[in-house]
């Protein structure tokens, strides 16, 4: 059987293959309403299938946004990709997603595959970009926007969430219910990179103490961001004669692995230690007691990223605050800080 082309279309609906594409593509000419109706009615009864290699190579675009992030396997991560394939969707686009596994040379290599499969943008999710990274994305002189993350290295547009705001909210919250001072479980850097999102909530936490009256001196703790290293930390930590009286975790699966932590040692939570964390992934609620976290508006986030990097404005002119568009955090509150609900 004869493969249904853009002419047969045309023929068909009495119209040129300009207007038929114009109807595909949605622009970039308007169409009248009548003139769509039928191109519409003539692609149904031929079955036509528009070749998408094809008008890739046209244009020198696809239909495809790039996506990298750390980690998939994390539930931040995994939900922040569903939530930006969702919202490219919306924009009739596809989302290929690479894990950069926290290593420069596998983010520099997804870099280098989405730019060259020609993809309409690229969403970066990143825990610290290295310069590697900033020079390819300058020599692709690509559609860039980093989500979550807004580091030195890169100047492009960014969204993210009130990191510090956020932190310290959590931190005041449960200083709140009489604790004499919080800890906090951050990342595993010693010099965190500017813009690092941990390293905000960090300094959210350390805010928050100082603004009390507390010292932070021998209270923050490294750990890895997820929860089964970060359990084996808390082992430790929750051993001691030193143990806090509430834990603030940078990321919700490092409290997860607190609160398993705490379960296997028999200390009771929130009764003998209070625990929060941050994002708000899923599982939070369902955790035991359910945990106090902070929350971003990702599916906001993702819609923002995705209209940003298929816009033509993407490169704003303006300082570096001006190309950084910041959602608000919020707190939320369940069993794990003393509260009770």
């Amino acid at each position: 059987m004869a493969k249904v082309t853009r002419d047969d279309v045309a023929r068909l609906a009495g119209t040129s293959t300009a207007v038929v594409s114009y109807v595909i593509n949605n622009g970039p000419r308007p169409v009248a309403p009548a003139t769509r109706e039928r191109v519409l009615a003539a692609i149904k009864e031929l079955g036509y299938r528009p070749d998408r290699v094809a008008q890739a190579m046209a244009s020198r675009r696809t239909d495809l946004i790039g996506m990298i992030v750390p980690d998939a396997r994390q539930p931040f991560f995994a939900e922040m990709a569903h939530a930006v394939e969702r919202a490219a969707a919306d924009r009739g686009k596809m989302v290929l997603v690479g894990n950069s596994d926290y290593r420069d040379e596998r983010e520099v290599h997804y870099l280098r595959a989405f730019l060259g499969m020609r993809v309409a943008g690229l969403i970066l999710v990143s825990q610290g970009p290295s310069e590697r990274a900033a020079a390819e994305i300058e020599a692709w002189d690509a559609r860039v926007v980093l989500l979550h993350e807004r580091p030195e290295a890169i100047d492009d547009v960014a969204v993210v969430t009130d990191d510090i705001g956020g932190a310290q909210l959590a931190t005041r919250h449960l200083l709140e219910h009489g604790h004499p001072y919080v800890a906090c479980l951050g990342g595993v850097e010693e010099t965190p990179a500017v813009g690092d999102p941990v390293a905000d909530h960090v300094e959210g936490w350390r805010r928050a103490m100082l603004e009390s009256g507390r010292s932070t001196e021998g209270r923050l703790f490294s750990a890895p961001y997820n929860r089964y290293d970060a359990y084996r930390v808390a082992l430790e930590l929750l051993s001691g004669p030193d143990r806090p009286p509430a834990i603030f975790c940078a990321t919700d699966d490092q409290a997860i692995g607190v609160l398993r932590a705490a379960r296997e040692l028999r200390i009771d939570v929130p009764g003998e230690l209070a625990v929060a964390g941050f994002d708000d992934v899923k599982e939070a609620a369902l955790t035991d007691p359910p945990l106090t976290t902070i929350a971003s508006d990702r599916p906001a986030m993702a819609r923002a990223a995705v209209d940003l990097v298929l816009d033509d404005g993407l490169r704003v002119v303006g300082s570096r605050r001006e190309r950084v568009k910041q959602f608000p955090s919020a707190l939320i509150v369940r069993r794990s800080c003393g509260c009770g609900g």
